[in-house]
């Protein structure tokens, strides 16, 4: 079963004046308390990630640590002893796959830049080749051409411009690039019908989207169809018939739905499948049967739609071998018999399963957190609050253990980043690092969180520091309400649009939070929309209408942007930055830390070089969180 697609707009943030140290607060080892464990073991790389089968069924590959970074692995389904055959160890691997059952695939990027490459290797190791060895390139795989072609895929990169993904096809053998389409209408999206004919485009120009098709290899693309931002389109693949596309769409409705939509006239000839109260975030389609098998949209949990009898079945004979976990398969061999299964929880990382479907057989491959004992995490719990205008905000609750009762607890509010994303249920080392320690955690999905349609998604345009902000002051409303909440000891900490909203948290509600704590956060709203990477900038329109116009809605963008009211925080601060981010520049913790220092705040700043948005190497997570503990513990253990 192949994911095909998510909501595209979350890729914008899921988100120099200065010297900093890089040495942010000097953490002495501390001796740990009674039922506290070590923090390494919440934040050290897991075991494996990324099991996936080889397509002839032999085979499995996966995701390990080699030297603290996380390299390809392989073995024979029938063996014990898992074999390295990368040993790379600047950077972590960001994504492995098979390329038929000779070649694995991986992509990883250089120091956090995102310009990911495509790399290949063969299964003893030999032959490690850079497909797309461009400098300053991001090389993203299109399609793996499974079943059509045995050594070629579809990729796309923007070494010609910048800005402009185009399209050629790869042998992975060779490496011989030959050019499918040169892209000039800012095409992001790009689907190949069964035989691996590249035939519809879509992308976002302005605050357009457009959508192209070709009937042949040999037609050219023409526009088909254009639409404002605020409707989405999103093609998925060809139906068996290689005539018409399913797709989800919201077009006339608020909730994404899952269609058939016919390209050549570019309407949609019928729905499959809506949920009235949700959008459909995934859509899985088989090439190897040639069928759609299930639409994904998550409430409090995930939940599947199956359009598939096949795959219901297997989905059902699962939960009956492995009850009470979020179950998903990943990936499965040609004959469409064995199937990798990921099964994970709130209380537990991912255990990675061998299911046949034609025995029932169910093995245990390998449990990537196994020093992580389920009963002592803690429950992730769902709660809901209603915002001051009166939208229902949805949101989990994360309790220290034997404290289900007690009342007036340390809290750390914790809002996403994005902030067109959304927290879903699941296993998150951080929340439970903290419980831990002994804090609870609000996480919510304020207004423009994806996955709740249409309108909830547009209240939160224009809306930053303002309503989007008000949701995170009402959960905190929430919680001293119920008594859960010390009033005097809530900290605010967040990473990318959550970075931000604790940078606003502290300026526009400074007597709210003893503390917050600033992870790749935007602060000048100005600078962010000036130094986006080049593949956005044919979308700057579109956030303009979203976030706000940096002339025409100057104001606006001034009383959001905190480090132009750097004066009204009081509470001490911690800030975190990678020097690489391609996203959130340096220059955006720069100029906070300026502003808070020039004003004698306690403002204690860590800068790793080899890190981009958000820090993957280990020793520097593990840095991260030991002086963020320090950080916390320092301002909110006393009242």
């Amino acid at each position: 079963m192949n994911k095909i697609s998510l909501l595209a707009l979350s890729l914008f943030f899921s988100a120099c004046a200065l010297s900093p140290s890089t040495d942010g607060i000097k953490v002495k080892e501390k001796a740990l308390k009674e039922g506290q464990l070590p923090l390494e073991l919440f934040f050290r790389n897991p075991v494996a990630k990324d099991v996936v089968i080889s397509p002839d069924g032999k085979r499995l590959a996966s995701l390990q640590p080699y030297k603290g970074r996380m390299n390809v692995f392989v073995k024979k389904v029938e063996d014990t002893e898992w074999i390295n055959i990368t040993k790379i160890e600047d950077r972590d691997i960001a994504s492995l796959q098979w390329k038929g059952s000779e070649t694995l695939l991986f992509s990883k990027d250089f120091g956090g830049d995102e310009n990911f490459h495509l790399f290949a290797v063969d299964l003893e190791g030999k032959n490690l080749r850079d497909l797309t060895p461009f400098q300053n390139t991001r090389a993203q795989l299109v399609d793996d051409l499974e079943g059509i072609s045995p050594q070629e895929v579809l990729i796309s990169h923007n070494q010609r411009n910048p800005q402009f993904f185009d399209v050629y096809k790869l042998n992975v053998q060779s490496g011989k690039l030959d050019l499918v389409l040169e892209n000039k209408d800012s095409m992001t999206g790009f689907v190949a019908d069964n035989k691996g004919v590249l035939r519809v485009a879509s992308g976002t120009n302005g605050a357009d989207r457009t959508y192209f098709y070709r009937k042949d290899e040999k037609s050219p693309f023409k526009q088909i169809l254009k639409l404002d931002f605020k409707d989405q389109l999103i093609p998925i693949s060809f139906d068996k018939k290689n005539k018409n596309v399913y797709a989800l769409s919201n077009i006339k409705r608020d909730t994404l739905a899952v269609v058939e939509w016919n390209p050549e006239t570019g309407k949609e000839v019928k729905t499959l499948y809506t949920n009235a109260n949700y959008d459909v975030v995934r859509l899985f389609y088989s090439r190897k049967k040639q069928e759609l098998t299930a639409a994904v949209y998550e409430d409090w949990k995930t939940q599947r739609h199956f359009l598939s009898k096949f795959f219901k079945n297997i989905y059902q004979d699962l939960e009956k071998q492995i009850s009470g976990k979020d179950l998903s398969i990943t990936s499965h061999d040609d004959s469409v018999n064995v199937f990798v299964v990921s099964a994970n929880s709130d209380r537990t990382g991912s255990h990675f399963y061998l299911y046949e479907s034609k025995t029932k057989k169910l093995t245990l491959l390998l449990n990537s957190t196994p020093w992580l004992k389920e009963e002592d995490m803690v429950e992730m719990k769902p709660i809901e609050y209603t915002s001051r205008d009166g939208l229902k905000i949805m949101g989990y609750l994360f309790l220290p253990k034997g404290t289900e009762e007690s009342k007036d607890l340390p809290v750390v509010i914790n809002p996403h980043g994005g902030p067109w994303a959304r927290d879903n249920w699941g296993f998150r080392p951080e929340a439970q690092f903290l419980a831990n320690r002994g804090y609870a955690v609000l996480k919510m999905n304020f207004r423009g969180s994806t996955g709740f349609g249409k309108k909830f998604w547009q209240a939160s345009f224009k809306q930053w520091g303002l309503k989007m902000q008000d949701d995170v002051t009402d959960g905190v409303a929430w919680l001293v309400q119920k008594g859960i909440a010390d009033k005097d000891r809530i900290a605010i900490y967040g990473g990318s649009y959550g970075g931000y909203a604790t940078l606003a948290g502290l300026t526009f509600t400074p007597d709210l939070y003893r503390c917050g704590v600033d992870y790749v956060g935007v602060s000048n709203i100005f600078t962010l929309m000036e130094t986006v990477p080049p593949y956005w900038v044919p979308m700057r329109e579109m956030y303009y209408q979203m976030i706000g116009h940096p002339e025409k809605e100057k104001e606006l963008l001034t009383n959001a942007s905190p480090v132009f009211h750097a004066d009204k925080i009081t509470a001490p601060l911690f800030v975190a930055q990678g020097a690489k981010d391609p996203r959130v520049k340096k220059a955006e913790s720069d100029q906070i830390v300026q502003a808070l220092k020039k004003r004698g705040v306690d403002v204690p700043y860590l800068v790793k070089e080899n890190e981009g948005h958000g820090f993957r190497n280990e020793e520097n997570r593990f840095d991260f969180y030991k002086q963020m503990e320090a950080f916390l513990d320092r301002h909110m253990l006393k009242r």
